[in-house]
């Protein structure tokens, strides 16, 4: 079993080729290119970029990937690096995935669900709670409603959990 510290997190995804060459184009989970440009290698040393271009989609070049039929091969091929190797957070920081499927329970013990997704509507982050029986609720993700979360669990107080 991985640990969780050293489980594979994706950075991207190849969605297509980009011509004949065996250059790919990306999807990227992270907010920039540059997050990306900071590994040389990726999903546990089977893929090492050789070049990365940003356009109206990202453009990168890897060593084993030479030619289109190959770059076609590897669409759908997510491009991951150990959690180990990305940059450590600050008191009060936490990565997006870090959060997905942690238990939430409310300040007053009462389990409420599993965290399935952390959005940004543009007024900070933003969880959502499934419940047992399958219904979501969304809490913002602030000192107030989530006065307390670790890799174990999100605490949310009572007054969120509708």
């Amino acid at each position: 079993m991985t640990s969780t510290i050293d489980r594979p997190i994706p950075l991207a995804v190849i969605i297509g080729a980009h011509g004949v060459g065996g250059e790919v184009r990306l999807k990227l989970f992270t907010d920039d290119v540059e997050s990306l440009k900071a590994h040389k290698s990726f999903s546990g040393g089977t893929l090492t970029l050789k070049s990365l271009r940003p356009g109206n989609s990202i453009i990168a070049r890897f060593a084993e990937i030479a030619d289109r039929t190959a770059a076609e091969r590897a669409r759908g091929t997510e491009l991951t690096v150990p959690r180990s190797a990305l940059p450590q957070l600050e008191p009060g920081e936490y990565y997006h995935f870090d959060l997905i499927g942690l238990p939430a329970v409310s300040t007053e013990g009462e389990a409420l669900g599993v965290c399935v997704a952390v959005e940004n509507f543009g007024a900070g982050d933003v969880i959502e709670i499934e419940r047992p029986d399958g219904k979501r609720f969304m809490v913002p993700m602030n000192a107030r409603a989530v006065p307390e979360w670790d890799a174990d669990r999100i605490v949310i107080d009572a007054a969120f959990a509708v």
